[in-house]
């Protein structure tokens, strides 16, 4: 058998981090068996789906790696196929025409509820087909009668649903469009779907679905169903707990390999190991290794992951997302150094790539203002002579390097019988605004040259306007 798995997005918003962990483990499962990922977008529901929302989910699949083997498919593009099913359906009787009117069904639910018994169709029109073909009617699915629905959930075990306990459900409405799990049937059918790998919202629909498979003569897959995401506070994940749509960790400055990373071991384990590349993921994860329980939401652990990779991966990789921040901060890239080397010299300082971006505009741009306490304290008639010492040891190097720059900091010291505390401060101050920054040899060779001295100038003139 050929595993085919699918994640199957419903585009009435963006893409939340509960979806993109379906997404990667039905990714992951496929890839790990040799199958294939398939994507598919539902969206019959014309009134909350979007064009807007369809991007969102691709934006944040692609932000995060997620490429499909075949897709992205859509349901609304299908309806004919559906519609020639349910003709199929209607012809071999499992399924038949409700003319019942909207006044019948609520005085029926009305009667139910004051019985206290469980509201559904009665069965009327399977038993009393419609004379008059002419009257409004949806095509109902005749749900077998007695006996159980069973299968062994991947996730959660042996699952059993007497057949009594379901209704005979709508899967045409009176305007001949097909309901929600009509459409994910036929397509699981046509796409030779062998693993359904779901959320466990969807355990109510499982029973319904294998029974429509089972009339259409299909080899069911094989289902498991994820448990639900929770905060801290052990509700369900919301706006509330910070953010849940994937592209918004991406634009708080998020890498993706961080957010899979976390994403897998939210309800899956493989023995003690924390830190998993994607080739990791696809080699050891298994579905029916995955946790029955909600697994909690821990956004200090996310970011914990996320300075790991900042700091282990490859500057120039990390490069390539940290763009994406200094353009969205119209940061002007041109003239300044290359941003791998931005990278190496803030790592270890910053958990985030939005962070890092606002921390390195100085290294492409000037800066307006001096930080008021760091100016106040680092740009004295005090320190005057030794910036002044550093302008005239710097501006001699024939090589723009770390190297020369520390050498030439430690000869100020020395000839000024300074501590390196006393004379690398207001050299920060002056280049950078702050005192805040990464080693001052690294920051100013980044910075380079002519902006190094020209902002030793300004702070000079800074400290001479001050004394007047």
């Amino acid at each position: 058998m050929t595993v085919r798995t699918r994640f199957a997005p419903s585009p009435t918003g963006y893409l939340h981090v509960g979806g993109a962990r379906t997404a990667l483990y039905s990714y992951l499962y496929a890839h790990r068996m040799g199958g294939k990922y398939v994507l598919r977008i539902e969206d019959t529901d014309l009134e909350r789906s979007t064009d807007a929302a369809v991007q969102a989910i691709f934006d944040g699949l692609s932000w995060l790696g997620l490429k499909e083997d075949e897709g992205p498919f859509y349901q609304t593009r299908r309806f004919d196929r559906y519609k020639d099913v349910i003709q199929q359906m209607l012809n071999a009787g499992t399924a038949y025409r409700c003319s019942c009117t909207k006044e019948r069904l609520e005085q029926l639910r009305a009667e139910q509820e004051a019985r206290k018994d469980k509201p559904r169709y009665d069965g009327h029109c399977r038993h009393n087909p419609p004379a008059d073909d002419s009257k409004p009617f949806v095509v109902r699915f005749k749900n077998p009668i007695g006996g159980v629905v069973a299968w062994d959930d991947l996730i959660l075990g042996r699952i059993e649903i007497a057949n009594d306990e379901l209704d005979d459900l709508i899967i045409a409405r009176t305007d001949g469009s097909p309901t929600y799990n009509f459409c994910v049937v036929v397509d699981d059918y046509d796409m030779q779907i062998s693993h359904v790998i779901r959320g466990n919202d969807h355990v109510s629909n499982t029973p319904k679905q294998i029974n429509i498979l089972l009339a259409l003569g299909a080899t069911l897959p094989q289902y498991g169903h994820l448990p639900m995401i929770l905060g801290q506070d052990g509700q369900k994940l919301s706006k509330r707990h910070g953010a849940v749509s994937v592209i918004q960790y991406r634009d708080e400055g998020y890498l993706p390999q961080a957010l899979l990373n976390y994403l897998v071991r939210l309800g899956w384990s493989h023995g003690d190991q924390e830190i998993f590349s994607m080739a990791e993921m696809t080699q050891f994860f298994d579905v029916k290794d995955v946790n029955k329980s909600a697994a909690a939401f821990d956004t200090k652990k996310l970011l914990w992951l996320n300075h790991h990779y900042i700091k282990s991966s490859p500057a120039d990789e990390v490069a390539k997302h940290l763009e994406w921040h200094m353009q969205d901060q119209n940061i002007a890239l041109a003239g300044g150094p290359a941003l791998a080397r931005v990278v190496a010299a803030q790592a270890e300082r910053c958990d985030n790539l939005r962070t890092m971006a606002a921390q390195s505009r100085y290294f492409y741009e000037e800066f307006s203002d001096y930080d008021a306490v760091s100016a106040d304290k680092q740009l004295t008639a005090q320190t005057r002579a030794a910036l002044a010492a550093l302008r005239e040891q710097l501006a001699a190097l024939a090589d723009w390097n770390a190297v020369a720059i520390h050498g030439a900091v430690d000869a100020v010291c020395k000839a000024l019988s300074l501590g390196f505390g006393k004379v690398a401060p207001p050299l920060r101050v002056a280049i950078t605004g702050s005192t805040a920054s990464p080693s001052i040899d690294i920051t100013a060779e980044l910075i380079g040259k002519s902006r190094v001295l020209a902002r030793i100038d300004r702070a000079l003139a800074f400290i001479d306007a001050k004394a007047a």
